[in-house]
């Protein structure tokens, strides 16, 4: 089959951390790729071989023109739980496979047991996709290493101590561009349909071990020092309180086990996923230079 007889795969969320990966590893496999944005402005960050879309999830109608004709979605959630219905059935109308970013909400570790907002609306669209009787693979990401830079650039790139809380808490960072390649073959291999995939980095590392991974990538030793929840409370005064009680349930209940880790990257991929001291690498000036 030529990439003219290959039906398009819509990348929603195509601008965002994984959705842009994905779009380019896609394309590079001779995929056509439909890249949704919800702002047109936006088309000129994506690769001139995508075809460009203006869409929004919350206005499920606006999604027709991108949908008709396409035979995958690579699914990725960016709006409030109201329209999640619509959206699926218009998504069953016209695609017959979907691959859907959502959450490892059922993995039987506590870290990810925590309730929280997200994980209750990715469980609703799950079963929302499974009733339309589409074909799916779920892709659960746990913790993204590229949280990292959001977290703790600041402090570093001002010379300071990195100010946390529950240092000793252990998680497995994945790579973005792991979760994208797992998604991308995914979208265009056979063989997956009713995958579910939890996706995690190879190793166990406490929250104090990735700031120190991230220093030697820098080339320098980065203090760290332990910060108090209520300390960490008032420093993210401006994020959503449910989203600081969940994380701070998190990390507390991964104190003292070590984190849930999986070969779903090496078994997809047949390469071994990346470490944190490859993405590190790989990232140093995120933690160096402004963005």
């Amino acid at each position: 089959m030529t990439q003219a007889d290959t039906p398009p795969v819509l990348v929603t969320g195509a601008t965002g951390r994984i959705g842009r990966l994905v779009t380019d590893l896609l394309l590079d496999a001779g995929v056509p790729v439909r890249a949704l944005t919800h702002r047109s402005g936006t088309a000129a960050t994506l690769p001139a071989k995508a075809q460009v879309f203006t869409g929004d999830l919350t206005v499920p109608e606006s999604l027709e023109p991108a949908l008709h004709g396409a035979g995958a979605v690579f699914l990725v959630w960016t709006a409030p739980p109201e329209t999640a219905a619509a959206v699926v059935e218009r998504l069953s109308r016209h695609v017959r496979r979907v691959v859907f970013l959502s959450s490892p909400h059922q993995t039987p570790h506590p870290f990810f047991q925590q309730p929280n907002a997200m994980a209750r609306l990715h469980a609703d669209i799950e079963r929302l996709i499974a009733a339309a009787g589409l074909e799916t693979t779920i892709i659960r990401p746990g913790m993204l290493a590229s949280n990292s830079p959001a977290w703790w650039a600041p402090a570093i790139r001002a010379g300071q101590a990195v100010r946390w809380p529950y240092g000793a808490a252990e998680t497995a960072p994945v790579d973005d561009r792991d979760v994208a390649a797992v998604a991308a073959l995914t979208l265009h291999h056979d063989g997956h349909v009713g995958g579910d995939y939890v996706l995690t980095g190879p190793q166990s590392l406490t929250q104090a071990a990735q700031v120190e991974v991230i220093g030697h990538a820098l080339g320098r030793r980065i203090a760290f020092e332990e910060m108090t929840p209520a300390e960490f409370r008032n420093l993210s005064k401006d994020a959503p309180r449910s989203t600081v009680d969940m994380l701070l349930a998190a990390w507390s209940a991964a104190v003292g086990r070590p984190a849930y880790v999986t070969t779903s990257v090496a078994d997809i991929l047949g390469t071994a996923p990346r470490t944190l001291h490859r993405w590190a690498a790989d990232h140093a000036a995120e933690f160096t230079e402004r963005p």
